[in-house]
């Protein structure tokens, strides 16, 4: 990715003071883009604002992404503050921890659905608006190889993510007349804070399951979501792409 493929773009990015928001976060940062951060913890915004800080441009926005009230609102104050969004990730999610589907609690399967699905329509439905205005767009979606797969002990999980994939897929066409394209990755999963909601056996599972016998880093993440995010994808809207280490070849 050339270093200006994202110069004077302005970014959302969704669950973006850690893990692989935080570095696609960084790496935007560092090819020129000015970066909106939304999440749902205070202090590690601001944890994340300092440390990103000294590389560009940066606002911090506190909400509840399954609140569609919420993501309205910053959505305005976004969009006051920087002028316009050229760029949205939906990266903020939950695993809602680990069991067999009949034993799942109902309130975390809805707020795990809330969380992964629902929040990422609620951000696509107050900034595509906006897009629309100015033109132009860029959605990425981080999925999951669990949507793909469906992962046991995981149905919440994976069927949030499924639906994402479809929300993706959607959305890509409605607007791929419009210069604004919509594409998702299915990461395998990376070693960040959202291991401490899974259980070790899980966690060996999904390591079993990876061909290159290695978890995802999160500068691979973020190299690809960048591309994604720039004027070079031009011609991939709707489309799914793989990040699983070779787990699945679709």
């Amino acid at each position: 990715m050339s270093q200006n493929s994202l110069q004077n773009r302005v970014a959302v990015i969704t669950g973006g003071a850690r893990g692989i928001g935080f570095a696609a976060a960084r790496r935007m940062l560092a090819s020129g883009a000015t970066v909106a951060l939304w999440d749902l913890d205070a202090d590690r915004l601001a944890q994340a604002a300092q440390q990103l800080g000294e590389l560009g441009a940066v606002s911090t926005h506190t909400l509840d992404l399954s609140d569609l009230r919420a993501v309205e609102k910053a959505a305005e104050d976004t969009l006051q503050q920087h002028g316009k969004v050229d760029i949205l990730v939906n990266n903020a999610g939950i695993t809602g921890g680990n069991g067999v589907t009949w034993e799942l609690d109902p309130v975390v399967w809805q707020q795990v659905v809330q969380t992964n699905l629902m929040a990422p329509y609620y951000t696509c439905r107050a900034l595509v608006p906006a897009m629309l205005k100015n033109g132009y767009g860029r959605i990425v979606n981080i999925a999951s190889i669990a949507g793909k797969e469906g992962n046991p002990n995981a149905s919440h999980y994976s069927a949030s993510k499924a639906g994402l994939i479809g929300l993706t897929k959607s959305l890509g066409k409605e607007l791929a007349e419009r210069n604004i394209l919509v594409n998702a990755i299915t990461p395998a999963a990376a070693r960040t804070e959202i291991f401490d909601s899974m259980s070790q056996e899980h966690i060996d599972y999904m390591l079993s399951r990876i061909p290159m016998k290695r978890f995802l880093h999160v500068d691979e993440a973020a190299s690809m979501i960048c591309w994604l995010a720039s004027e070079e994808c031009a011609f991939s809207t709707g489309a799914v792409f793989d990040l699983s280490g070779g787990r699945a070849t679709y």
